[in-house]
């Protein structure tokens, strides 16, 4: 676990890039993001909203998926944060114990979400936030089974298999492109 703290701590830096990068893309109006809601009225917010999730966890998951399925990348960036490979060595710090560039990579489609779709600032913000409270949970070991959740369970499967569980807030991606592994399926299967 120090070792998690130590790696994690390093790359802080280069994952505060990131949120930053995107707030003067936003301020210096690059962007399709507005700042208060009656802009665009409360139904197209949700409706927004709805397609910037989808598109996240769709360039979450293939993205994800590309730094398994690249050699190199995987050998350079992902390795580090995948020596973190039985459940007991997994702890809430090693979902922030990244190479800078994978965890930046990974954070990535939620810039591109915003030069596709309207995207509310401090939703946006708020979302980038929760990207680290998400990420440091599906890595405590802690299986809430709530479906279709990508919960702490899935991800540890994640983390022993290699080949299954790529997605980030939910299971669907997964589901979709057949590498959905059920922690229920492991426990039958021992």
């Amino acid at each position: 676990m120090k070792k998690q703290i130590v790696v994690a701590s390093k790359a802080m830096p280069f994952y505060c890039a990131l949120p930053t990068l995107s707030e003067y893309m936003i301020e210096s109006g690059w962007t399709r993001s507005y700042f208060d809601i009656s802009e665009i009225g409360f139904s197209m917010y949700l409706c927004y909203m709805a397609m910037y999730l989808i598109f996240v966890e769709f360039g979450i998951y293939w993205m994800h998926r590309e730094l398994h399925d690249i050699k190199p990348l995987y050998k350079y960036l992902h390795a580090t944060h995948h020596i973190y490979n039985k459940e007991n060595t997994l702890s809430p710090f090693a979902g922030l114990a990244f190479h800078p560039l994978d965890g930046v990579l990974q954070a990535i489609p939620h810039v591109f979400a915003l030069f596709l779709f309207p995207t509310h600032f401090r939703t946006h913000i708020a979302l980038l936030f929760l990207e680290a409270v998400w990420t440091t949970n599906i890595h405590d070991c802690i299986h809430g089974k709530i479906w279709p959740v990508m919960g702490a369970g899935y991800h540890t499967i994640h983390h022993t298999t290699y080949r299954h569980n790529y997605g980030h807030y939910t299971i669907w991606m997964d589901w979709m492109f057949g590498t959905l592994n059920e922690p229920e399926d492991i426990l039958k299967k021992a």
